[in-house]
């Protein structure tokens, strides 16, 4: 049984069957069955059904936001923004994939040789819970476009999310069995990576899962995405913009509720600006509006669930006592629900929790650093490498403090963010492999070589 509680109240709203060991092999059929097809349509075709399904998300934009802000707390206000984005994403990749899976031609002692780029067969999907409708077709559309059918294993917390996913297919007309609902529960996860009909298998989720979904799929010999935690640094330099570095600084911690891999979790501040910086960023943080995700004036939701809050709680409580200063909040709060408040934490040095772990809520942490050189050293001082920022008005230093920071992504005077249109993806801890742009649709494709005399 799977079932979806509200995270502001504590209170279970629905429980849903999951399904067993049969039920798993029954769907995976479905998916298979439907490659065939599939992989024989055109490019064209494809694209007129990933165009009926953004139309189909926008049409449910209200239902799928409410499904959001009841089962993992997003604020309503965010909720719509996120359908948004899952739409646009169907389109990009509806408008590029033809672009984006041109055969490449290369020479060599053939009249004709080139590279063509085939769909592997039927994938598995297994998502997370902070942004079920984005991370789930960050997936879907790539994959569907480049001519794979998509098996969909969604987080538990989210099981209404998911089904309204697959109800969005069957309202835009999709062929069936092209995107199929996979609701079970954690330990079955294992027999669906297995499955002799998957062919590869996207993860995304906390590196200790990876690590295991990882393991699995080599032993089966099947390749893998994985898209796993981050503890992103985001540098602020002493000449940067500090009142727009500090907007971003906000809003990258605390948006979804600082919920997000690519947030930034570690600001790194330039020494001679460090106090100016934590004044501008302490302004800010105290407008933010805690409470009820289903109210549009709410800036901040609660914490998705019971034992995540105790885990940030724990990184917040220990940081403390290891002589960071709390500027604001640190107190768990009383009454129902997984709320917790905007925190602040300064003068976090590298051997401190909140420092050495991925802290994943509404948590601030701030750091010293003497100048650009101790800036980068403690960016790279983290087993993670999803995403970091730069904050400078020297271009072409922020340039060569971009190319010696261990990441998959680097924004310089602005958000990191996720885009179709770029890729995304870790090293380290954070994952291999790469989602969305040119090179996120290659990920799950033969790359066959074509020689011809």
């Amino acid at each position: 049984m799977l079932t979806a509680t509200n995270p502001y109240t504590g209170q279970a709203i629905i429980d849903y069957e999951a399904l067993d060991e049969q039920g798993i092999n029954d769907k995976i059929a479905i998916a298979k069955k439907a490659f065939t097809s599939w992989q024989a349509k055109s490019l064209q075709q494809r694209a007129e059904v990933l165009r009926a399904v953004a139309k189909s998300l926008r049409e449910n934009k209200v239902l799928l936001s409410k499904l959001m802000a009841e089962e993992m707390g997003k604020p309503i206000k965010e909720g719509g923004p996120e359908v948004e984005k899952a739409a646009w994403c169907a389109e990009h990749y509806a408008e590029y994939a033809e672009q984006y899976l041109t055969p490449e031609e290369l020479p060599s002692d053939a009249s004709l040789s080139y590279v063509c780029f085939q769909p592997l067969g039927t994938l598995l999907g297994v998502l997370p819970w902070n942004a079920p409708l984005w991370l789930a077709f960050r997936y879907l559309a790539p994959a569907l476009m480049a001519g794979n059918t998509c098996v969909m294993k969604h987080d538990p917390n989210v099981p209404g999310c998911a089904k309204a996913i697959e109800q969005v297919f069957r309202e835009a007309g999709a062929p069936e069995g092209i995107m199929v609902n996979l609701a079970v529960e954690t330990p079955l996860v294992e027999k669906a990576i297995r499955h002799k009909d998957i062919a590869a298998i996207s993860f995304t989720g906390s590196a200790a899962a990876g690590a295991k979904v990882a393991a699995m799929a080599a032993s089966e010999i099947k390749p893998s995405v994985l898209e796993l935690g981050g503890s992103d640094p985001l540098i602020v330099l002493a000449d940067a913009d500090l009142e727009k570095a500090a907007d971003v600084a906000t809003l990258s911690r605390i948006i979804n509720a600082g919920q997000s891999c690519i947030a930034a979790k570690r600001i790194i501040v330039e020494a001679p600006v460090y106090e100016q910086f934590v004044t501008l960023l302490e302004t800010r943080l105290k407008t933010l509006s805690l409470g009820d995700p289903l109210i549009e004036t709410t800036d901040v939701g609660p914490i998705a669930r019971a034992d995540l809050r105790e885990t940030l709680h724990r990184q917040v409580t220990e940081t403390i006592s290891q002589g960071a200063t709390c500027q604001m909040g640190g107190v768990m709060p009383d009454g129902p629900g997984f709320t917790y408040p905007v925190t602040m934490l300064t003068d976090v040095t590298a051997n401190m929790t909140a420092f050495r772990e991925e802290t994943f809520g509404p948590v601030m942490c701030v750091s010293r650093a003497a100048d650009a050189a101790e800036a980068v050293m403690l960016a790279n001082d983290t087993e993670f490498g999803l995403g970091a920022g730069v904050w400078t008005a020297h271009a072409s230093l922020a340039k060569q403090i971009a190319m010696q920071i261990n990441a998959g992504q680097v924004a310089i005077n602005g958000i990191v963010k996720t885009d179709p249109r770029l890729p995304s993806g870790g090293i380290k801890k954070s994952g291999y492999g790469r989602e969305l742009g040119p090179h996120g649709i290659k990920e799950f494709v033969n790359a066959k070589q074509i020689w011809i005399k």
